[in-house]
Formats: C-alpha cells, sequence, structure tokens
C-alpha cells in the first residue's frame, strides 16, 4: 500500500494550555531540523497533532528518526481517500488486509474535523465495521485493547485512514523548557545527562574543555560527534570549544597535588557559568553521579559548586553506573563514549585526588593563582559553532588518517 503522510500526535503538548501553540512551533521546528535531508515533505501542524506529507518520499528511514524526536507520543502512516464512502471502505478493507492475522480483534475509531461529512461519527464506526467483518467472517471486535485499530479522519480535503500505530520518545519539545549549558566530557555519563535534559524540553549548549597539545584533535572531534548523536532528539546544538591548557599547566605548578582536580573543576564551572550568562542560560548540567570518582563525592561537589549561585543539575546523580551505560547504550553513545581519546581531565588527573576536600582550603590554594587572568584568557580563546543533525566528524577523522598510511 502506498501511505500519503505520517500523522504524528503530540504527548506532553496536551497540558500546556496558553503555551500549546508555542510547543507545538517549537515541535515542528525540531522536527524540520531533524528531516531537513528530505526537502520533498510538507508539513502541517494543528492543535493536537502534525501532519506530515510524504510526496513520494520513503516512509521507512522518516520514521526512524521520528522515534527519537522528543514530544511525539505516536505516529502512524496514514493513507489519503476521497469523500466517497465506498473508497473508504475498499481501502479500510486492503489495510485490514495488510495488518490482519487469523485470531486478531478489531476496532474503528474516528475523528471528525468536517462536520459537514454526512456521516456523523458513529454511522462511520458502524459501517466500517460492519464493511470489515463481512469481509473477514469470525473476526473478533473489540473496544478496549484491539489487535488493530482502523483510525480514520475526516478532514475537509479528504478522508485519512491509519492502522499501524508506533510510539514516539515522549517528553517535551527540545527548547520549550528554557535553555543551559552542559558541560561535556568525552566520557558515558555527560552526554546521558544532555539526553535527559532533552527530554525535559531543555535547549542545552554544549561547553567542552580540550587542552592541546595535550588533548588530541581526535578528542575534540569525538566530542563533536557525541554532540551531533544527541541532535537526533531535537534538532541543532551549538558547540562551545574553551581551551583550558594555560589554566591546567598553572594550577599543576602552583596548588598541591590533592587539591588539583578539585580547582580544575571550580575554573571549568566558573567559565561555564560566564558562558551562560553571555548564552542567556538559565541553569547549567553535568553528568556527575554521586560517589562514582573523587570529584563527585558531595565534599568535593560542594567545594567546586562554591564558585557559583547558578543552579547546578545532574540528572545521572543517582544511577548506578550500569545504568547509565544502559541508557548510553540505548541512544547510540557508548561505543563512541568509550574511544581512548584523552579529554583534558583523564590527562591532567593526579594519582590519588583529594576525596573530602575543605573549602576554605581550597580556596586558598586557589588565591595564590591570577584567577581573572586565566579566565579572561580562556574565554578569548573561546570558538562556538552550530551541529547540525547528520554531521559527522569521527568518520572524516578515520579518512583523514586512512590517507596517510
Amino acid at each position: 500500500m502506498e501511505y500519503t503522510e505520517i500523522m504524528v500526535r503530540y504527548g506532553e503538548l496536551s497540558t500546556k494550555g496558553k503555551n500549546r501553540k508555542s510547543f507545538i512551533d517549537r515541535l515542528h521546528g525540531n522536527i524540520a531540523k531533524v528531516l531537513k535531508e528530505y526537502p520533498d515533505l510538507v508539513m502541517r501542524p494543528h492543535r493536537d497533532r502534525l501532519h506530515i506529507q510524504l510526496n513520494g518520499e520513503n516512509a521507512k528511514p522518516i520514521m526512524e528518526k521520528l522515534k527519537n524526536v522528543f514530544g511525539i507520543q505516536t505516529f502512524s502512516l496514514s493513507v489519503k481517500v476521497s469523500h466517497d464512502f465506498d473508497d473508504v471502505k475498499a481501502k479500510a478493507i486492503e489495510m485490514m488486509h495488510e495488518a490482519y492475522k487469523p485470531g486478531m480483534s478489531f476496532k474503528v475509531g474516528t475523528k471528525r474535523s468536517d462536520h459537514s461529512y454526512y456521516l456523523d461519527t458513529n454511522q462511520v464506526n458502524l459501517q466500517l465495521g460492519d464493511a470489515i467483518c463481512d469481509e473477514f467472517p469470525g473476526i473478533d471486535v473489540e473496544m478496549k485493547r484491539p489487535d488493530i485499530k482502523i483510525s480514520v479522519e475526516v478532514r475537509q480535503d479528504g478522508i485519512y485512514l491509519s492502522y499501524l500505530t508506533v510510539k514516539g520518545a515522549g517528553g517535551l519539545p527540545v527548547g520549550t523548557a528554557g535553555k543551559a549549558m552542559l558541560m561535556l566530557s568525552g566520557g558515558i555519563d555527560s552526554p546521558v545527562a544532555g539526553y535527559l535534559a532533552m527530554k525535559r524540553g531543555v535547549d542545552i549548549e554544549m561547553v567542552h574543555f580540550f587542552s592541546p597539545p595535550y588533548t588530541s584533535e581526535q578528542a575534540l572531534n569525538k566530542a563533536k560527534e557525541l554532540t551531533s548523536k544527541l541532535t537526533a532528539f531535537g534538532g541543532n546544538i551549538k558547540f562551545i570549544e574553551v581551551p583550558f591548557a594555560e589554566i591546567q599547566e598553572t594550577i599543576k605548578a602552583g596548588v598541591p597535588e590533592g587539591y588539583l582536580m578539585t580547582i580544575q573543576r571550580r575554573f571549568m564551572l566558573r567559565l561555564t557559568d560566564l558562558l551562560r550568562e553571555k548564552e542567556n542560560g538559565l541553569a547549567i548540567f553535568n553528568g556527575e553521579a554521586v560517589g562514582q570518582v573523587a570529584s563527585q563525592t558531595l565534599e568535593s561537589m560542594a567545594a567546586i559548586n562554591d564558585v557559583t549561585t547558578t543552579p547546578i543539575l545532574r540528572p545521572v546523580a543517582t544511577m548506578d553506573k550500569t545504568e547509565i551505560i544502559r541508557l548510553a547504550e540505548d541512544i547510540d553513545t557508548f561505543n563512541l563514549s568509550i574511544q581512548p581519546f584523552e579529554d583534558c581531565c583523564t590527562v591532567f588527573a593526579p594519582p590519588s585526588p583529594k576525596t573530602r576536600p575543605n573549602t576554605e582550603k581550597t580556596r586558598k590554594f586557589e588565591s595564590s593563582l591570577d584567577v581573572d587572568g586565566l579566565i579572561e584568557r580562556s574565554l578569548a580563546g573561546v570558538k562556538i559553532t552550530t551541529i547540525e543533525h547528520g554531521d559527522h566528524f569521527m568518520e572524516q577523522e578515520q579518512e583523514d588518517i586512512s590517507s596517510l598510511l
């Protein structure tokens, strides 16, 4: 059967009252960014659903992408027929032949936006149900949990039929809950934290610290590739590269070894907060999980957070590592995260970091450094790019390496 459109149903948007239109507009924009490689698609947003006209495009890869976009509750392939009810019955029977297996039950559900149509909702349900029962003798009708639901939408431009309903990602459209910065390392946890923030509608901007020559171009490209993976859930993401080598060298030369990590993290948080202010963000997200490493004990978090009053949100804070890994596998970031390119935290990691740093001592050790000057020079080297869905960085890196062999 040749389908003419995909019908997208919204998730939590139904609870948003007066903000509903802005939520729908944002979702429409996010979907358009994710489906940018299909220019022939035509999207028509309505109050309770979005209609994507396929115009001959293959529906399967489009549906695979739609599964990831936050804000979608379900979606279905639909076919458009005329208002002639004989055509409707014929197409519904064709659908049933495509979907039906012996022992299955069915129901018909009708939604009528064209109230001038000569059959009302109950009449459409009854007459279409009778036609299907005549075609499939002995088939069961089940109103609560049918195996097959033939959905009918009566609109002014025609009647749309569908039966296959695919579950979407749920959540809220990215961008409807405000903007925040995500401190993105090259590890497993921070991309998962970013995914969870995006699921609640947060428009995240990635802040990635790199320290050439101690960290490689491959490590930077890995962070960009992780960002590209997350664009599948809501469209373009801004990527902010922050040079960090001078700060790390200065800290290593002037601070007791046990406090290296704590003070490095304080500088990272200061820089991220200044970038947040510049970008009009409202909060900072990171991938810290309580007790996972030395810098993620409660005492360490308190000493690090001491430099800002901005909300610091940690979506994976109480998750076990196995839970985080499972989610990273689900969102296709795990295999990339475990590639062995050093990030700036691992390169300068002390052998015995303080797990319970004292905040007063931390401030004292830090006071010997030119904090303002280091921050100013780092910000002067910041580079900002926008990563779009479908952008790739690691594949190019592999091609470059292969050409040298």
